[in-house]
């Protein structure tokens, strides 16, 4: 029987889904899996020390980790290559220890784009607004644009990052596909739909990432927060008559195509998507 030893590195990651997804889909496939998770915080670490991590992972005879918030893009420089999506990303949620060599791999902008062509097939993506400019909100963008969005709009509290991922985007789709944001209720007044990237709406991150005043029937809205699944802008959403996607198949399908690079089998998709509801039932918090 194969067998597989993987992990998460980030912080606040105690109640991650992640193991459990994992895990459950390994033993149905029959295989021997652990799912450990490094939270940066428990190991009194700063994110900063991602590297330091990886290398141990390394050390101990890892198959791989998955990368999440804040390191997405810190663990870049410690990373012996960079798979052409991540490359373009300048960020990376999947590490592959193979043949020596530390790899990196983005599946949070395939496990993006397969939810927004099943949870919200048919909605126009002329004008997209995307709160949120790091590790995810990098996928997001890039998972618009390739799914044929006409321009994404990029916000972000920190405005040199919103700039430097449009240079990113310009540079692989063309002038004109990406503008860095300035004022959002103009922006949210005139858009087909709204991404949001950014930790809020989790447990250790409260609130809504914008006004829900903002918020209008004729938008759809999709997050990337998937615990909860009914985060605040999700609630918001619904309420006041969007289409809405929740941060639940994202949260699957970037999982099944991590779980294909570190074991070379390939996870029913569809059944973890049934072991999601089952695992977020009796929860509340992330």
């Amino acid at each position: 029987m194969d067998g597989y030893l993987v992990g998460l590195v980030g912080t606040g990651i105690g109640p991650s889904l992640s193991p459990a997804l994992h895990e459950r889909e390994a033993d149905l496939l029959g295989l021997r899996y652990l799912y450990r998770r490094l939270d940066l915080d428990e190991l009194g670490l700063p994110a900063d020390a991602v590297g330091d991590v990886l290398a141990a992972a390394r050390l101990a005879g890892y198959d791989g980790l998955n990368v999440t918030h804040p390191c997405k893009q810190r663990v870049l420089d410690h990373l012996d290559e960079l798979e052409p999506t991540a490359a373009a990303l300048g960020a990376v949620n999947t590490v592959v220890f193979r043949d020596g060599k530390a790899i990196g791999h983005n599946t949070d902008t395939t496990g993006f784009a397969r939810a927004v062509e099943l949870g919200l097939p048919d909605v126009r993506l002329d004008r997209v607004v995307l709160v949120g400019a790091g590790g995810a909100g990098a996928a997001c963008a890039h998972a618009l644009l390739t799914l044929g969005a006409g321009r994404v709009e990029v916000f972000d509290l920190q405005p040199a990052r919103a700039e430097s991922l449009v240079a990113a985007l310009t540079t692989r789709f063309g002038r004109g596909r990406a503008v860095a944001g300035h004022a959002l209720p103009t922006a949210l007044s005139s858009v087909d739909g709204l991404v949001h990237a950014t930790p809020t709406g989790m447990d250790t991150h409260p609130g809504l990432p914008v006004p829900a005043e903002l918020l209008d029937e004729r938008l759809w809205v999709a997050d990337v927060v998937y615990r909860p699944l009914n985060t605040a802008l999700v609630e918001s959403a619904r309420a006041r008559g969007c289409r809405v996607l929740d941060g639940g198949r994202m949260a699957v399908f970037q999982a099944a195509d991590a779980f294909r690079l570190f074991t070379g089998h390939t996870p029913d998709a569809d059944r973890m998507l049934r072991h999601l509801d089952t695992l977020e039932a009796p929860c509340t918090t992330w």
